[in-house]
């Protein structure tokens, strides 16, 4: 009967141990999943949504767009690739929210040094602009008359378009990389604790 009540007594205690890190191993194993990430991009705030294994988000998932007070100020959808935009009214910091089922809730912020510049409607036309740039930079004499000029606006957006091609499968394989890094802490952290388990059992088990 005393031989029974230690078995007992042993289990209890496995079973303690194991309802105690539970918790723990579950939160470092889900932790980081969703990604959310926001950066300018001309007058406008670009984002990525996805998840930290590489897989984006739905297209057409839904993307709040909350001021500095939570105040709703608009709101646009995730496109194919996974990616979102949205045009500022106004120069104040902006949250962004998304809501991917299963508990899944991504939220980041946009400082306000790092937010772009609002449109301004007072600015020349093109046309206007055009005519005062010609105004004041000379024409080389050896350059045709019909050589094709490349407007500096349009410039910055391939350049733009072409590295944010370039570094989103970077982006996607470093955050792949941060996951498999996660679950194998994960399994190091089971093996410590089942270690430090199988100690107490010995320790108790000769002391008895």
């Amino acid at each position: 009967m005393n031989q029974v009540s230690k078995i007992q007594r042993r289990r209890r205690l496995l079973l303690c141990l194991a309802l105690i890190c539970l918790p723990m191993v579950m939160n470092a194993a889900w932790a980081h999943k969703v990604l959310l990430g926001l950066w300018p991009d001309g007058s406008d705030i670009e984002g990525e949504l996805g998840f930290s294994n590489g897989d984006m988000a739905a297209p057409g998932t839904l993307v709040e767009v909350l001021g500095p007070d939570g105040e709703p100020i608009g709101e646009t959808r995730v496109t194919e690739e996974g990616l979102f935009r949205f045009t500022p009214t106004r120069s104040v910091p902006h949250t962004f929210r998304a809501n991917l089922g299963a508990g899944h809730v991504a939220k980041a912020s946009l400082p306000m040094d790092e937010m772009p510049k609002i449109r301004d409607s007072g600015t020349p036309s093109g046309d206007a602009a055009s005519v005062e740039s010609q105004a004041v930079v000379p024409v080389s004499a050896e350059r045709p008359a019909d050589a094709p000029t490349l407007d500096p606006t349009a410039l910055e957006m391939l350049i733009a378009e072409a590295v944010r091609r370039e570094v989103k499968p970077l982006r996607r394989e470093l955050s792949a990389l941060k996951e498999k890094i996660g679950f194998q802490q994960v399994l190091g952290g089971l093996g410590y604790i089942a270690g430090i388990s199988g100690l107490l059992f010995f320790v108790y088990a000769r002391r008895s």
